[in-house]
C-alpha cells in the first residue's frame, strides 16, 4: 500500500510536532510538511497535493474551515480532518456540511489520529469518541422529511450508486462493482445530491443509510 502523504497545520508548534512524531511512527504514513496557519497550509496543499490535510480549526490567517471551503473553490482533492479543542455544535454542524472527514479532539489526537488518518484513506468518516454526543445531535435534528424528497428523479444508475454508499462504499469501491470509472461515481453523487437538493459528502451517506429500506 503506498505512503498516505499528510500535511500538518496548528499554530503551536509544540503540538504540531507531537502529532508529527505520532503520525510518523506509522510506516505507512508520511508528513510531508507542518505549517503554523491557514495560509501557508493552503498554499502547501495546492504546491504538494498530500492525500489528507490534518486542519486546527481555529489559526491564524485563514481557520481549518476557511481552507476547507478554498480547497473547494481550487478544486483540489486532499482530504480534510479537523482538529478542535471545542464542543460546538454549529461548527461541527459545519465541517459536516463542508464534507470535512474526520473531526478529532484535540485533547485525545494521540490517541485518535492515526485510527482517523486510516479511516479517512479508506474513503470513510472518523470522529474522535469523545466527540459522538455532537453526531447523535445532528441525527436527532435532522429533518424527517428525508422521505418526502424526489427519489423518483434519480436515474436507474444513481439509485445504484445510492444503494452502495448506504453500504458505507467507497467511490473506489462502487466504480469496481458497477465497472464504472471513479470520476463517473463522483459524477452520479454530484447530479444525486444536486436532484435531492442536499450538500455535503457526509449529508449524501446520511440520506442514503436513512433511505437505504426505499433504495
Amino acid at each position: 500500500m503506498p505512503e498516505i502523504k499528510v500535511l500538518i497545520a496548528d499554530d503551536h508548534p509544540l503540538y504540531r510536532a507531537g502529532v508529527r512524531q505520532v503520525i510518523e511512527g506509522v510506516a505507512s504514513m508520511d508528513v510531508v510538511a507542518e505549517v503554523g496557519d491557514g495560509e501557508a497550509a493552503l498554499a502547501t496543499i495546492e504546491a504538494l497535493k498530500p492525500d489528507l490535510a490534518v486542519l486546527d480549526i481555529r489559526m491564524p490567517r485563514l481557520s481549518g474551515l476557511q481552507v476547507v471551503r478554498e480547497l473547494h473553490r481550487r478544486n483540489l482533492a486532499t482530504d480534510v480532518i479537523c482538529l478542535t479543542m471545542y464542543d460546538d455544535e454549529e461548527t461541527f454542524n459545519e465541517a459536516m456540511d463542508l464534507g470535512v472527514m474526520g473531526y478529532v479532539s484535540k485533547e485525545s489526537a494521540v490517541d485518535d489520529v492515526v485510527a482517523a488518518i486510516e479511516t479517512v484513506a479508506r474513503g470513510r468518516h472518523y470522529i474522535s469518541p469523545s466527540l459522538m454526543d455532537l453526531m447523535v445531535g445532528r441525527r436527532a435534528r435532522s429533518q424527517p422529511a428525508s422521505r418526502d424528497l424526489p427519489l423518483q428523479t434519480l436515474s436507474p444508475m444513481e439509485r445504484k450508486v445510492l444503494k452502495l454508499i448506504a453500504e458505507s462504499k467507497t467511490s473506489k469501491e462502487i466504480a469496481e462493482e458497477l465497472f464504472i470509472s471513479q470520476r463517473t461515481v463522483e459524477n452520479h453523487r454530484a447530479h444525486t445530491s444536486a436532484k435531492l437538493g442536499i450538500h455535503g459528502s457526509y449529508s449524501l451517506l446520511k440520506f442514503a443509510l436513512e433511505n437505504r429500506a426505499r433504495l
